[in-house]
């Protein structure tokens, strides 16, 4: 069964920066869309960053544009998500998601579909 691993999570001061890493574990796999989501305590799990691992294509949720890069390595099937301009807003446990299936374009909305998901890192941004 593969299993994605989230790292680079940790607590920083406001303004700071992270770069949280993704990479499939126990198996290959050969996705079509990587994510990342975050849940923030008390709120509902939220896309952040989709990646078209084809591509390279970036997708972005307004409170991510402007600050974070989600990236990817295509051969590995890893993606990356660097954050900048850190706000305490980006307080949650961030998880990496993979969706397989071609042909499938909601990659920041639908969090149902995605096939695999990591256990998530904690990110902590202080005032």
């Amino acid at each position: 069964q593969v299993r994605l691993v989230e790292s680079g999570g940790a607590s920083v001061q406001a303004g700071g920066s992270l770069r949280l890493s993704c990479v499939p574990s126990g198996g290959t796999i050969n996705p079509n869309f990587m994510a990342w989501y975050r849940q923030a305590p008390g709120k509902k799990r939220e896309g952040v960053a989709a990646v078209l691992m084809s591509s390279g294509s970036p997708y972005y949720a307004s409170p991510a544009r402007g600050r974070f890069t989600i990236s990817r390595d295509k051969a590995k099937n890893t993606v990356t998500l660097q954050m900048n301009g850190l706000t305490p807003e980006d307080t949650g446990m961030y998880y990496c998601a993979a969706h397989l299936t071609r042909g499938w374009s909601r990659p920041l909305d639908g969090q149902a579909d995605y096939q695999h998901w990591g256990q998530g890192t904690q990110v902590t941004v202080s005032s």
